[in-house]
């Protein structure tokens, strides 16, 4: 689970200094326009809508890690979602299908694992503030297990589309292991929707 909660689901910059996040002018314009929430109703989680990668990292809900020689698969119990992440040496592939949390392939580098992932719809926002991305992100994840009980998440976010260079943020999580996946069923009495503002 993450360390902090929800910190980072709600504002992937949080520990960032306010320039540190290299928008493109109309990716800005975009995010100024949201991030004081009166466009909460247009966030896709509004809409029971997967928050994409990273966002799904730093959901405040526990995840599963299952390893085979191949992959890994990633259960969240945020939306009932899962994600694979191959090991196999595939390449990224140029003609993923569009998705929510895109297509990953992972490498070891001694005890840290490479995460590439491309293949996004550009459809997700990056955190709860709405911070926008497109078709074009790229997000590098090294995962690195510094003891036993406690990760370290170093993320890259590449979107040419939306900014004029690669960002880093950092995030750590803690391993519960009383824990078990519960099911999440978004649409299953929500009343959220009604209540923010927004188109």
């Amino acid at each position: 689970m993450p360390l902090e909660g929800s910190k980072y689901a709600k504002d992937l910059a949080a520990d960032l200094k306010p320039g540190d996040v290299p928008f493109q002018p109309w990716a800005r314009k975009l995010f100024d326009t949201r991030v004081d929430g009166s466009h909460s109703r247009e966030d896709p989680g509004a809409h029971c809508l997967p928050p994409g990668v990273p966002m799904i990292n730093g959901a405040p809900y526990p995840f599963k890690v299952v390893q085979t020689k191949d992959f890994l698969l990633v259960a969240y119990e945020v939306f009932n979602l899962w994600r694979q992440i191959f090991l196999d040496g595939r390449e990224l592939t140029a003609d993923a299908n569009p998705t929510w949390l895109g297509y990953s392939t992972g490498k070891w580098e001694g005890d840290t694992l490479r995460v590439d992932t491309r293949g996004f719809n550009g459809k997700s926002w990056l955190d709860a503030l709405g911070r926008p991305t497109t078709e074009s992100l790229h997000v590098m994840e090294r995962f690195h297990r510094e003891d036993f009980g406690h990760l370290r998440l170093e993320v890259t976010i590449d979107d040419p589309g939306a900014y004029t260079r690669p960002w880093v943020v950092n995030e750590e999580f803690v391993l519960d292991p009383e824990t078990e996946l519960m099911e999440f069923i978004c649409n299953e009495n929500n009343r959220d929707l009604t209540h923010l503002s927004g188109n």
